[in-house]
């Protein structure tokens, strides 16, 4: 009875917790896939998982799009140049932007767990809009 229990614990302490992911998205001016783009633009990650947004090219940022996060979950904006990490925990579609090249398109989605319905403020700009609506269309599962 002394063995199996102690093999009980050392199978609990084995398995450990799940560990959450790190997702990297590199911010570009340019690259193979555009002008002013994250790559990759669409994410599908768990709750808990971290998104690292990375400076490859100067001159860009991450931000939450107002009316484009999920109930409860916490906005942010990264400064220009720089790397930045944040944890995204909270279910649901997250809009994303570069400040300083939002009116150019340079959006990207990030679905934390199941996707959801994704609604676009009528106030983006154009070309965020357009950008958007590629991103939504190739989005797997929605």
């Amino acid at each position: 009875m002394r063995y199996v229990k102690h093999a009980a614990l050392m199978l609990a302490l084995m398995a450990g917790p799940v560990l959450a992911e790190t997702h990297d998205v590199k911010m570009y001016n340019r690259s193979e896939n555009g002008a002013m783009i994250y790559e990759p633009s669409y994410l599908r990650i768990a709750p808990g998982d971290t998104v690292r947004f990375l400076s490859t090219q100067p001159g860009h940022n991450a931000a939450t799009i107002d009316g484009m996060i999920p109930a409860g979950a916490e906005p942010f904006k990264s400064r220009i140049n720089e790397d930045f990490a944040v944890t995204l925990s909270a279910p649901g579609s997250y809009g994303i932007k570069c400040s300083p090249h939002y009116a150019m398109g340079m959006v990207m989605l990030i679905d934390v767990g199941e996707p959801a319905e994704a609604d676009l403020p009528p106030d983006l700009p154009k070309r965020a809009s357009e950008r958007f609506r590629q991103i939504l269309d190739a989005r797997p599962d929605a």
